[in-house]
């Protein structure tokens, strides 16, 4: 009786979602279970205790097999081939924006040029400036807006409204963004540093590309492959369905043999009991009874 309130009270106690079945026993149970069979001293119940921990294991690691079968045929189907996609994609736009930037770089500190809101700056503490201005004027909160280029690149311009920072993305085929600060001078530090950092960017996406491959490749080596331990479950399965008929059946007997020894009890009374002499006065006053209403019939000479 514990161990099946135990049962019932862990499928309760759970901060996972209701479900409407239950067939894996937990720790708690069981202990109450390894009471139970030790209280008994049957064999067959002490047994059927230890299989019902081993099946209950195997049933979860088959489960997480199956899990992992159904992940890799999404991985292999969808996953993995739109990240693939994904990351070529990439990789194409950052080349194509490293040789961009190779083109258009400034290599020489003189000859700095930076478009801002339709005006060419030549010095940068004067684009520093004019990018704060610009700043300052932005009316619109997550709304980009173009405000001009710099080394052939497009620049735009939005507040953050999470992050209360202003963010300028560069692009020409891909799009690469960096925070802005209150130095004017610094922002347009950070904006040398972004794009210098593409080469850095395409060695990452190139190293990201491999590993979602080799991913593909070990997903589809796995894919389809049995659960190691099918034939143990079947195995103890089936001796757990010996050992709970048998059991079932040693219950049904003993239940049969306490009903029957009950009602046995109730429909012969101890001798000499209250309950018998009330019984025998009973049927004493009813004969005496029907032998006065014979007399009386004579008497009258109905018969």
């Amino acid at each position: 009786m514990i161990e099946n309130k135990q049962k019932f009270i862990s499928q309760i106690m759970t901060s996972k979602a209701p479900v409407r079945s239950c067939e894996d026993v937990d720790e708690a149970a069981l202990s109450y279970a390894e009471v139970k069979a030790l209280a008994t001293g049957n064999p067959a119940v002490k047994e059927k205790m230890a299989l019902d921990v081993d099946v209950a294991k195997l049933k979860l690691l088959k489960a997480n097999h199956m899990n992992n079968q159904y992940r890799l045929e999404d991985d292999i189907a969808r996953n993995f081939p739109q990240q693939i996609a994904k990351l070529t994609e990439t990789i194409d736009s950052y080349k194509a924006d490293i040789a961009h930037y190779q083109e258009h770089k400034i290599t020489d500190p003189e000859q700095f040029s930076m478009e801002i809101s339709g005006k060419v700056f030549t010095e940068k503490k004067e684009a520093g400036a004019a990018l704060l201005a610009v700043c300052k004027d932005m009316k619109a909160v997550d709304a980009a807006m173009d405000i001009g280029n710099y080394q052939g690149f497009n620049m735009r311009i939005q507040f953050d409204s999470w992050s209360k920072e202003f963010i300028l993305s560069v692009k020409h085929e891909s799009v690469s963004k960096v925070h802005l600060g209150a130095d004017a001078l610094g922002n347009i530090t950070r904006i040398n540093n972004l794009l210098e950092s593409y080469p850095e960017k395409l060695a990452e996406a190139e190293q990201r590309l491999e590993t979602v491959q080799e991913q593909l490749t070990n997903a589809k080596e796995e894919v389809g492959k049995p659960f190691t331990k099918e034939e143990e479950l079947n195995q103890k399965l089936e001796r757990l369905s010996e050992l709970n008929a048998l059991l079932n059946m040693d219950e049904r007997e003993d239940t049969e043999a306490e009903q029957s020894e009950s009602k046995e009890k109730e429909e012969r009374p101890a001798r000499g009991s209250i309950h018998e002499k009330l019984q025998i006065y009973k049927e004493k006053s009813q004969r005496e009874s029907e032998n006065g209403r014979e007399d009386r019939k004579r008497d009258f000479g109905l018969e």
